[in-house]
């Protein structure tokens, strides 16, 4: 497998901050964020398979112009994996004909450019190979994560997540575990909105990272623009011992 990031941001502002969405093997995505706009019409219409972590508009905010862009290009529906509670909530508040069409029913519901396939934490969807297994998250709404298994490897990507002994326990029966995508949004001056808004600071991150008993590489995800330089440097304080590095667009992991 082959994994591209192509947004990794908690916000966005110039070239270099896009939201949260990875590219893998070309016709995967996992999570939707303002980084797809970095796709061609051609790689876009390439992908048959989209993974959403949770209904926030930072995952989610290109879906609904990746079928409008090339959904008549296509000769299979868009399928969009996701949880019934986040289905539920992208249907009511998005492809709800007031803010974007009904792409499930477009061109009609026998034939839909779009189509929801429901997974739940605990499933595994396999394509061509390769495994895709969904992990327990805690977050505001509804969230999971992912295990991305190739056979001779795995990457695990917590999404959106906070405290979380749930997330660790599947983690750590996990062979092979080569890299670990873990979120840290705010600096630990932030630790009381961290903790409101379901997410992580340094302070946090390491008490997570004690329950780890694998030695995957690790890099940090979704910080917070402005707050970027400063909280990399908490956590070099706080987890130096992991050598934890910054994701950044464009990274591609291999296994």
């Amino acid at each position: 497998m082959i994994v591209k990031v192509l947004g990794c941001s908690g916000g966005i502002g110039g070239r270099h901050l896009h939201t949260t969405s990875m590219l893998v093997d070309n016709d995967i995505l996992i999570d939707a964020g303002t980084g797809v706009g970095e796709l061609t019409i051609a790689e876009l219409a390439m992908v048959d398979h989209v993974f959403l972590t949770h209904s926030h508009l930072d995952h989610i905010c290109c879906l609904p112009f990746i079928v409008d862009t090339v959904g008549e290009m296509r000769n299979r529906p868009l399928v969009v994996y996701a949880s019934k509670a986040t289905e539920e909530i992208i249907r009511s508040h998005i492809f709800n004909w007031a803010i974007w069409p009904d792409f499930t029913t477009i061109p009609d519901s026998a034939n839909p450019y779009m189509r929801f396939e429901t997974v739940e934490v605990g499933d595994t969807v396999r394509l061509n190979g390769r495994k895709i297994t969904v992990l327990p998250a805690r977050h505001t709404v509804p969230a999971v994560g992912y295990q991305l298994d190739s056979g001779q490897g795995s990457l695990v990507f917590t999404g959106d997540t906070t405290v979380n002994d749930d997330f660790w326990r599947v983690v750590n029966t996990i062979p092979q575990l080569r890299y670990l995508i873990i979120e840290t949004a705010f600096s630990n001056s932030e630790r009381r909105l961290a903790e409101l808004s379901k997410h992580l600071c340094p302070s946090m991150l390491a008490n997570e990272l004690q329950k780890l008993q694998s030695q995957p590489e690790i890099f940090i995800t979704h910080l917070k623009p402005g707050q970027i330089e400063l909280t990399m440097r908490e956590i070099a304080e706080y987890i130096g011992d992991y050598k934890p590095r910054m994701l950044q667009n464009n990274h591609c992991f291999d296994f």
